[in-house]
């Protein structure tokens, strides 16, 4: 069972999120930070990362950026969430395992297609 790392300060978002991953059969954890983001994927080493970009403590390109630079994370497939309109630095995205970026708002249908693509658990979208 793939396990994705949700990373977002609004609670709303990581419930509606979190249990739309969980319904098509993926381990979720979340956080709430991005220090704590960084902590929980260096210990639960999580197939795929989706994180907000703008939290407290630690940004969402930040937290790319160290999870890059340190060897157990540094493979790890991120995806962004943006908030409308801001456009990532190619050059900061360079230093970083993001594979895609998806502006707010989102649908949780959207996410799970990503993440289903993401860690190639190609059966688990046509089920939810």
């Amino acid at each position: 069972m793939p396990v994705i790392l949700l990373a977002d300060d609004e609670v709303h978002i990581t419930c509606v999120v979190s249990q739309r991953l969980r319904g098509a059969g993926f381990e979720v954890a979340a956080a709430r930070d991005g220090e704590e983001a960084f902590e929980l994927a260096c210990k639960t080493r999580p197939d795929l990362i989706i994180t907000d970009l703008q939290m407290p403590r630690l940004s969402g390109l930040e937290l790319a950026m160290r999870l890059k630079r340190t060897p157990q994370t540094a493979t790890t497939p991120l995806v962004m969430l943006t908030a409308r309109g801001y456009i990532l630095d190619e050059a900061a995205l360079a230093q970083t395992n993001i594979r895609r970026v998806l502006p707010k708002p989102f649908s949780a249908r959207d996410v799970l297609a990503i993440a289903t693509e993401l860690t190639g658990s190609g059966k688990r979208a046509e089920a939810a």
